[in-house]
């Protein structure tokens, strides 16, 4: 069990992140791919993706082991991560205490990987060969499925988002997942181990992680910036290869034209359940739901599923859509 301590002043100062870490991202799929469960999520991801990794996969996977520590440098808190290759130079540019700190503690597991000991010395061969492997295996493995990937995770906070506004920093932290149980001021988490993390004010970030399973995780030192990665909802087919159509073909953007689906996009722009867009526009469910599986198709709204209810968020295309119609005042 994970227990994080709130005082007061951190109630303030919670947070959920703006997008999909990219770094989080890719040590918490590496871990993923090593395990066995999951399969109903991963199952159909893991298919294709294993026999087309190079030895970027085993480079990290000595780093980043399914199950127990993994080092905090690999998923750092500072620095800037905007970009896949910024968050790169942010994790080559790790302290020497801090590399020789979390490898250390990596290397007293059963299996110690046989390269730490270059790496732990801030070895520039060890730590571009690290660079080169995490460049590798993002363009491998989840390049493919990041739009997908970054849809997910923009659809969960805009839910978390909506939480956060009917119910306030409470009803954000209540409303995390069965595995996470808010007990004022104390943040139950399900975790493989006991830890204490005591905020101190600093508050923390709420991470919402596509590959983060089974249960959430956070850094392994309390002392570095508190953040709680936890595992979101997948839709089933979000692994499926995306059909290619002819030029010919009109494609899912095709019957896209009409008031009430283009009403529909609008209102998925800060998200809406099926029963909000029905009362909004003044349509039927069934009609919502018909619309909204034109637009999903296409690319433009993504739906999670909460408390029995179907919300829906537009992806990054919905909302670049959306911000076509402002600046040309297309209405």
């Amino acid at each position: 069990m994970l227990r994080v301590h709130f005082t007061p002043e951190d109630l303030a100062r919670v947070r959920v992140a703006p997008g999909p870490d990219f770094l989080w991202e890719i040590s918490n799929s590496v871990q993923t791919l090593q395990r066995r469960d999951g399969e109903r999520a991963f199952g159909a991801w893991r298919h294709r993706v294993r026999p087309r990794l190079s030895d970027s996969r085993r480079l990290l996977s000595c780093l980043l082991p399914p199950r127990g520590y993994s080092p905090d440098f690999l998923t750092p808190t500072s620095g800037d991560r905007t970009t896949l290759q910024a968050a790169v130079d942010t994790l080559l540019h790790t302290p020497g205490p801090r590399l020789r700190t979390d490898l250390a503690h990596l290397a007293s597991a059963p299996q110690p990987p046989g390269w730490v000991r270059s790496l732990a010395g801030g070895d520039p061969d060890a730590l571009r060969r690290l660079g080169d492997a995490v460049h590798t295996y993002q363009t491998e493995a989840l390049a493919p499925y990041w739009q997908r990937i970054h849809a997910h995770v923009d659809a969960d906070r805009a839910v978390r988002l909506r939480s956060l506004l009917d119910g306030g920093t409470e009803g954000l932290l209540t409303g995390l997942g069965p595995q996470i149980r808010w007990r004022p001021p104390v943040l139950e988490v399900a975790y493989p181990v006991d830890q204490q993390l005591h905020l101190r004010g600093r508050g923390i970030v709420l991470q919402p992680s596509f590959f983060c399973w089974p249960t959430p995780t956070t850094l392994a030192d309390g002392e570095l910036p508190p953040v709680l990665v936890y595992p979101i909802h997948h839709s089933s087919d979000w692994a499926e290869p995306v059909r290619r159509t002819r030029p010919e073909e009109s494609g899912p953007l095709g019957p896209l034209l009409g008031h009430t689906r283009a009403g529909i996009l609008r209102a998925t722009r800060t998200g809406c359940s099926t029963v909000e867009a029905a009362r909004r526009l003044d349509v039927t469910h069934p009609a919502v739901s018909q619309h909204v599986n034109v637009l999903r198709a296409a690319g433009l709204v993504t739906t999670v599923r909460k408390s029995g209810r179907s919300f829906h968020v537009a992806t990054a295309e919905g909302r670049a859509l959306l911000a076509t119609e402002d600046r040309t005042g297309l209405r």
